[in-house]
């Protein structure tokens, strides 16, 4: 059995900003908070990142986003159907959503809504890299499977934008409910286009 290296103290420090921003959000996520989660010290944290705390949540932010890519594209790529694997993308987040006690949701969402006012910060360029990149994988699927490319990309930004709003919903009710409707509607919905 082939166990995975430890984490390089640059690492560590990006997940562990990762993890605090998605439950805490930017602003209420501290430098100090960082560096003792990641078991750093707060020269080290600075030393990686000299940009300080945005350049921590940038990274992080990145981090974030090919985690979900990755889980975004299993859930894909589970189905051969488009319609079920965008209720498989719902269903396997609601049940992530519910195991983390209802804390870890959208790894952008709070950083993005608390830096909207600032649209040329790079920790908001970030977010919107990743749900661009995440719609771009839905649109992919939708693509493969003969969607026409104007009906996959528009489709595709209905597909995140659903899930986003029903995670916050189900992450606000305590509920999985708000994801497993929207799955089984947005599959109706890619279903129509077939």
């Amino acid at each position: 059995m082939q166990t995975s290296a430890p984490l390089g103290t640059r690492d560590r420090i990006v997940v562990a900003a990762a993890r605090l921003v998605q439950r805490q959000g930017y602003v209420g996520t501290g430098i100090k908070q960082i560096a003792k989660e990641a078991g750093a010290t707060l020269g080290s944290v600075y030393h990686f990142f000299p940009g300080g705390k945005e350049a921590v949540a940038v990274a992080a932010i990145k981090h974030s986003d090919e985690e979900f890519a990755a889980i975004l594209r299993e859930a894909l790529d589970s189905e051969d159907d488009p319609a079920a694997a965008v209720d498989a993308c719902a269903r396997l987040l609601a049940g992530a959503l519910r195991e983390s006690g209802w804390v870890d949701g959208c790894p952008v969402t709070a950083a993005a809504l608390e830096t909207l006012g600032d649209t040329d910060s790079e920790i908001q360029g970030a977010c919107v890299a990743a749900l661009r990149g995440w719609q771009d994988l839905v649109a992919d699927k939708l693509l493969r499977t003969g969607l026409a490319a104007t009906d996959a990309r528009e489709l595709a930004g209905t597909v995140i934008s659903t899930l986003e709003g029903a995670e916050v919903t189900a992450q606000v009710t305590r509920s999985e409910e708000p994801l497993l409707q929207a799955g089984r509607h947005l599959a109706r919905l890619v279903a129509t286009y077939r």
